[in-house]
C-alpha cells in the first residue's frame, strides 16, 4: 500500500492534520504522521514523536522547548523532520510527503522536503503559497497549495481545500513513472534569447544517444539545474547560458543560486560552457526597474519582463565571476566564447549590441581562467549560429566519452 508521511506541528494543527489524514486513507493510502512541534502537547497521536525527530540530529525535546527560543527550536526539528523523512524515504516507507501550515509549519517541511530527491511527491498546504514562495520551494519540486483562509480549524472552505489536497497527496503516492529507455542524461541551461543554440544543441545530441533536460535560467531553474547536477546522474552539462550571473552581481530579479556554475567541476563531470545572455539584467514591468538605473540602456522584452544591457565594468566583474568559479573544477571543463554576441539582441545592428562591454567580459575571462583547469574556444560566429551549437554539442559528446 502506498505511503503519505506528513510532517508538521502536531501541537499546533494536530486537528487538522487528522483531518487530512483521514481524507488520504479514504483513498486508499497508508499515512505517517510525523510530529515536529515543540511546545504544546500534540493534539493528535504521531507515528514518529517529537522527542524521536529532535534525537535524529543528537538534541533534546526538553533542552529545546525551556531555551526560549521558538526559532532555534524549530530549525533543529526542521533537522530533525529531514533525517527521519530521509531514512523512511531510503526503508521505502514513504511514496510522497505532506503539510500543512502558516510560516512556521511551512518553514519546517519545506526544509525537510528539500533534502528529497526530485521526484518524490511533495506537497505544502500554506498560508504563504499566494505570495513569494521561493523561501520554501527552493529549487526543488514542491507543490504549494494556497489555504484561501487560515488553517485555523475546519470549515466549509478549508476543508475543501484540504480534500483536495488529500486527492493530490493520494493520487500522486500512487502515480508511477512510465518506464521509459533509460539514456545517458545531460543538463543544458537556455533562455528565451539563446533558444535556437540551445535547441540545435539538444537535438544534435539527441540523435548521439543522449536525453536532453532544459532549464530555464530563472534563478530557480538553474538552482534546480545545480541540485539534479549534484544528485549525480548526470553524464555531463551543456551550460551555454550563465545569464543568472548578471543578476547576482548587478541585482537583477533573476539572481543565481550561491552554488551556480560549480557542481558539475566539484563533481567532475563534463562541462561545456558559454556566455549566454551575459549581456542582460533582469527586471519585472518598466516601472519595477530602480530609480538608479532609469538611463541606462533598457529594453521592454513584454509587459512582465525589462531587460538592461551591462555595462563594461559589471560585464569585467561578472567575467571575473564565472572564472573564479570555472577554476574550481575538478573534471573536463570547456568555454566557448561566441565572439559575435552572446544573446539574440546582442549581435550587430541589434539593441544591446555593444563591443566595448563583450570586450570587457571576454578581457576578464582570459585574464582570469586558469588554463590547466579550463579550455577556451573562441569562434567567430554568435551564440545562436548553429555551428556555435554543434561545435559545443560535438565537444560535449567527445569530453563524456573520454571520461566513460
Amino acid at each position: 500500500m502506498p505511503i503519505v508521511v506528513l510532517v508538521g506541528t502536531l501541537d499546533t494543527k494536530g486537528r487538522e492534520f487528522d483531518f487530512l489524514a483521514d481524507l488520504i486513507r479514504e483513498h486508499g493510502v497508508e499515512v505517517l504522521l510525523v510530529d515536529g512541534g515543540v511546545l504544546g502537547e500534540p493534539l493528535t497521536t504521531p507515528d514518529v514523536t517529537r522527542e524521536e525527530v529532535a534525537a535524529a540530529v543528537g538534541a533534546d525535546i526538553e533542552s529545546l522547548a525551556s531555551a526560549g527560543d521558538r526559532g532555534s527550536a524549530m530549525m533543529a526539528m526542521a533537522r530533525g523532520a529531514a533525517q527521519v523523512v530521509k531514512q523512511l524515504y531510503r526503508e521505502g516507507k514513504l511514496d510522497a510527503v505532506g503539510s500543512l501550515g502558516g510560516s512556521g509549519g511551512s518553514t519546517l517541511a519545506s526544509y525537510a522536503m528539500q533534502q528529497l530527491p526530485i521526484g518524490v511527491p511533495k506537497l505544502i498546504v500554506s498560508t504563504l503559497a499566494s505570495g513569494d514562495t521561493r523561501p520554501y520551494v527552493g529549487s526543488i519540486d514542491i507543490t504549494m497549495m494556497y489555504s484561501v483562509v487560515d488553517i485555523a480549524g475546519i470549515n466549509r472552505i478549508s476543508a475543501r481545500i484540504i480534500a483536495n489536497a488529500a486527492g493530490a497527496l493520494a493520487g500522486m503516492a500512487k502515480a508511477r513513472a512510465p518506464e521509459t529507455n533509460p539514456k545517458p542524461t545531460i543538463a543544458a541551461s537556455m533562455f528565451g534569447v539563446t533558444t535556437p543554440c540551445v535547441t540545435a544543441a539538444r537535438e544534435h545530441l539527441e540523435t548521439l544517444g543522449y536525453e536532453v533536460l532544459v532549464f530555464h535560467q530563472t534563478g530557480a531553474g538553474g538552482g534546480s539545474m545545480e541540485e539534479l547536477i549534484k544528485s549525480g546522474h548526470l553524464k555531463g552539462a551543456l551550460d551555454a547560458t550563465t545569464t543568472e550571473l548578471c543578476d547576482s552581481v548587478v541585482g537583477g530579479v533573476l539572481a543565481a543560486v550561491p552554488e551556480r556554475l560549480e557542481s558539475a567541476g566539484k563533481l567532475g563531470i563534463p562541462q561545456v560552457v558559454s556566455l549566454g545572455a551575459l549581456d542582460m539584467v533582469n527586471f519585472g514591468p518598466r516601472e519595477s526597474v530602480p530609480e538608479k538605473f532609469s538611463k541606462r540602456n533598457l529594453y521592454v522584452h513584454n509587459a512582465s519582463v525589462t531587460l538592461m544591457r551591462t555595462t563594461p565594468h559589471e560585464c569585467t566583474e561578472i567575467g571575473e565571476l564565472v572564472a573564479r568559479k570555472l577554476n574550481q573544477a575538478t573534471g573536463p571543463t570547456e568555454l566557448f566564447i561566441p565572439l559575435k554576441g552572446v544573446s539574440a539582441i546582442a549581435v550587430e545592428g541589434q539593441v544591446f549590441w555593444d563591443p566595448v562591454a563583450d570586450a570587457a567580459l571576454i578581457g576578464a575571462l582570459k585574464a582570469n581562467l586558469d588554463p590547466s583547469k579550463v579550455t577556451v574556444h573562441e569562434l567567430d560566429t554568435d551564440i545562436n549560429n548553429p555551428e556555435f551549437a554543434l561545435a559545443m554539442a560535438n565537444r560535449l559528446d567527445q569530453l563524456i566519452r573520454e571520461a566513460s
